[in-house]
Formats: structure tokens, C-alpha cells, sequence
């Protein structure tokens, strides 16, 4: 089961101005070939499917952990898209006939006009061109090594996308969320190579980073490193998978510190509020009604 907290993995930066363009770019991180949907339920159906969980705990312990702090990264992407798309304001009524939304979704690349046709304004779980996420992105053989293998291939692949994404954006806000997500990529990485290395003795940490392209290279990760995010494994559990201190043991990649388990979340920062779009019907067209019967529920239940 899983426990929610109402936040997101690290404090984000409200953009100043809507970008579709780079709203889209960014949804390749949601709903890609390896967006953050696709490491999540690989892992979640791994965690799913796993054998012997007893007999191979530490590596269990592992993969149900990291699925996880995925489900935060899915929250952290979408929060990401949202705030580019945030401040959509119409140009026009449309009850005189204007296309109020044309200079702003329609000249926008990739899926940019579909946040407004098929979506809230907001992410979906499609990549960068729209197209949905698939099911057959998922990995899960049943083979340990091979899957673990797999998973240390999907974190490679999924930073050089996040790479690739950064270098089509430089809106503030996207790239400190890049910024969080290649340190704690780098850190999944590592770990799926010490599992490896445990099962085999084949040292795949030597083989990082992939692409070859060190995290304090790129400005939006060094705060995170600086804070030494790049050693710790969060265990997103109370009690569970203290087990992952089995693996997750040695020395940082760039021989900054021993690696580090922190016992619970990141620390985190506050979810967006953000306004409706009553011209794209978001929530509603006339929303004071529903605002008033949003707000007579809130009273009446404090």
C-alpha cells in the first residue's frame, strides 16, 4: 500500500509566463519511451511479480523502493508541465467569435495544442508529440539479473532524454526540475549497478555516468549535489526495506562522501495553486456555482 503526502519531492519554481512549447518537451517525461510512467511501472510490476521475496530481499527491497520515489517523480513532472502552462489567458471572448486560444496553443510544437483540445491545461500521458504512453514499455521478465539489467538501461536511457530535454528548454523552472530528476536518476543508476555488481561482480559503475557527461557539468544539478542528494537512497517506507542498506553501501561516484539511507522523504516543498481557466471550461464555464458549493462543504466541515 501506499502513503501520500500532499507535497512535492522538491520545492519548485512558479514560471513567470505559459510556454507550451516547452510544456511539451517536458511531457516526453511523463508518458515517453522512458518518461518517468515508464520507470514506474516497470519497477511497480517487477516489485508485483517478484519471487522468492524472502530469499532475495535486498533486491526486492530495492526495486519496490525505488518504484516509489518514482511515484513522486510522476507527480514532480506533472507539476513541471502545469506550471508552463500556467497563466493561459485568452485573447478575446468567444462569445463574440474570437479564437481566443489560437496565439497561444496554436502555434505551439509538438503536443502544445493538445493541452488545450484533450487536456486540462495541464499534463497527460502522452509524450512530446501527444501520442499516449503504451503498456509494452514496461520490462519485466521474471529473470533478476536480467531485469535488473534493464532497469540500470532504462535509468541511462531515461537521463539522456532528460539531457536531450534540457537542451530544448531554458525555462528556469524546467530545468530545476531537470536538475533534481539527473541527480536522483544517477543515484537509480547506481544502485541497479551495485545490485549487479552483488549478483554478478561485474563492476557496471565503472560504465557511469551515461552519457558522459558529469552532473556538476550541468548548473541546475550542483545545488543538488552540493546538498549531497547524488549519495542518498530515501527509504519511502516507516518500517519496510531497510534492506537496501545491503546494497546501497560504498563510496559516492565522485568520491564525495560515503553513500547514505535517509529514513523517510525528501523534505520537500508545496504543491501549485493554481486558478481556473473558466474560458476553456476549467472547471467550468460560470464556476461560481460550483466555488460556492465547493465553499459551503468546507465551511460546514470545519
Amino acid at each position: 500500500m501506499f502513503l501520500r503526502i500532499d507535497k512535492l519531492q522538491v520545492e519548485m519554481p512558479l514560471p513567470k509566463e505559459p510556454d507550451p512549447s516547452a510544456a511539451a518537451a517536458v511531457n516526453e517525461l511523463m508518458g515517453g519511451r522512458f518518461g518517468e510512467m515508464t520507470t514506474l511501472n516497470t519497477y511497480m510490476y517487477q516489485s508485483f511479480n517478484f519471487r522468492q521475496r524472502e530469499k532475495l530481499r535486498p533486491f526486492y527491497a530495492l526495486i519496490a523502493n525505488i518504484a516509489t520515489e518514482e511515484l513522486g517523480h510522476i507527480e514532480l513532472v506533472g507539476a513541471a508541465v502545469n506550471g508552463l502552462l500556467h497563466g493561459a489567458e485568452p485573447k478575446g471572448d468567444v462569445s463574440k467569435g474570437d479564437a481566443i486560444f489560437k496565439d497561444l496553443f496554436g502555434g505551439a510544437a509538438g503536443a502544445g495544442p493538445n493541452f488545450h483540445i484533450n487536456g486540462p491545461h495541464g499534463v497527460m500521458a502522452t509524450n512530446a508529440l501527444g501520442q499516449p504512453w503504451r503498456g509494452d514499455y514496461i520490462f519485466n521478465s521474471g529473470n533478476l539479473v536480467l531485469d535488473l539489467l534493464h532497469n540500470f538501461f532504462l535509468e541511462n536511457g531515461a537521463r539522456t532524454v532528460k539531457l536531450r530535454v534540457y537542451e530544448m528548454t531554458k525555462n528556469p523552472a524546467a530545468r530545476h526540475m531537470l536538475g533534481y530528476l539527473f541527480t536522483r536518476g544517477g543515484v537509480h543508476a547506481h544502485a541497479y549497478a551495485l545490485a549487479l555488481e552483488k549478483l554478478t561482480g561485474v563492476d557496471m559503475k565503472k560504465m557511469l555516468p551515461i552519457p558522459n557527461i558529469e552532473g556538476v557539468e550541468i548548473p541546475e544539478s550542483q545545488p543538488f549535489l552540493a546538498e549531497g542528494m547524488h549519495r542518498r537512497l530515501y527509504r519511502f517506507s516507516p518500517d519496510d526495506y531497510r534492506e537496501i542498506g545491503d546494497i546501497w553501501q560504498g563510496e559516492a561516484l565522485d568520491g564525495s562522501g560515503p553513500l547514505e539511507i535517509i529514513d523517510g522523504p525528501p523534505t520537500g516543498g508545496p504543491q501549485y495553486e493554481a486558478e481556473g481557466v473558466a474560458s476553456a471550461f476549467i472547471p467550468d464555464y460560470h464556476p461560481e456555482e460550483i466555488l460556492e458549493i465547493a465553499r459551503k462543504l468546507y465551511a460546514k466541515a470545519n
